[in-house]
């Protein structure tokens, strides 16, 4: 996506690739059973000893056990449902905005408070060890104005869709924009926990055909915020938001 480097035209990677709390839903189930006791007579001096009888039948068990598991299966249910609610709500927001070009401080909040639900709710505690992550991910919304270049004329703005690839096992990250420049951008990533990485560029492609090597200044980091196998949210260095959705989980970047 845009890449950040010397070339006016390129755009930064770091903007595409940032992860903060998750919900548990535990049911906690205690359980004294009582016990009663039934003696023979005579109650002294029996040469019987008392005979105890434990009233905690299995059919209890039973209905105890299936209570549990109907409260966690509720309880994930919920919570998938959240979820679902809470993405129709993200892509609603975000379909009218042309990537945040067009978002008004309001609409930028919004979106942020939306993302934030997501990312309470996030399943994926280790993205950077997920083969979700793999595949191509287009970029659907973003705060950075080093990728929206809103202050440029809009034939000097990346018009068509820009996309971004990882790669989980190589630790490779490719930035490509469309329409009209088809620039590109590869990076290495290094991880500095199991959601952030620092993101180091090695090789910037202008038009997709002159290749030019890094110089070294283009980096920055990403924390991945939320995951699942249709979005992903992330969040840079600089508190720029990041949503993306994918569309091709085949493809792999090329080392």
């Amino acid at each position: 996506m845009a890449l950040t480097s010397s070339s006016s035209s390129s755009y930064a990677i770091t903007a595409l690739l940032k992860p903060h709390l998750q919900l548990s839903n535990e049911p906690i189930i205690s359980f004294s059973p009582s016990f009663f006791t039934l003696s023979s007579k005579p109650l002294l001096s029996s040469s019987k000893p008392n005979v105890k009888i434990n009233f905690f039948s299995s059919q209890t068990a039973v209905s105890l056990k299936w209570r549990t598991e109907a409260s966690i299966f509720s309880g994930l249910f919920t919570k998938s449902k959240d979820i679902k609610t809470l993405k129709d709500e993200l892509f609603d927001a975000i379909a009218p905005l042309d990537r945040g070009a067009e978002a008004a401080p309001e609409d930028q909040q919004r979106v942020d408070q939306i993302a934030l639900k997501l990312e309470a709710l996030n399943e994926i505690k280790e993205p950077l060890k997920s083969n979700l992550l793999n595949g191509k991910w287009e970029l659907l919304y973003t705060t950075s104005q080093s990728l929206l270049q809103t202050k440029r004329p809009n034939f000097l703005r990346p018009n068509g869709k820009i996309y971004q690839a990882i790669n989980v096992d190589t630790l490779r990250a490719q930035n490509m924009e469309t329409w009209p420049f088809f620039n590109q951008a590869t990076a290495n990533l290094v991880p500095i926990n199991a959601r952030r990485v620092a993101v180091k560029f090695d090789y910037f492609r202008i038009a997709g055909l002159i290749p030019i090597k890094s110089p070294g200044s283009g980096r920055g980091q990403l924390e991945i915020t939320y995951l699942d196998e249709e979005l992903r949210i992330s969040r840079g260095n600089r508190e720029n938001l990041f949503i993306l959705k994918m569309v091709d989980p085949s493809y792999r970047v090329p080392l």
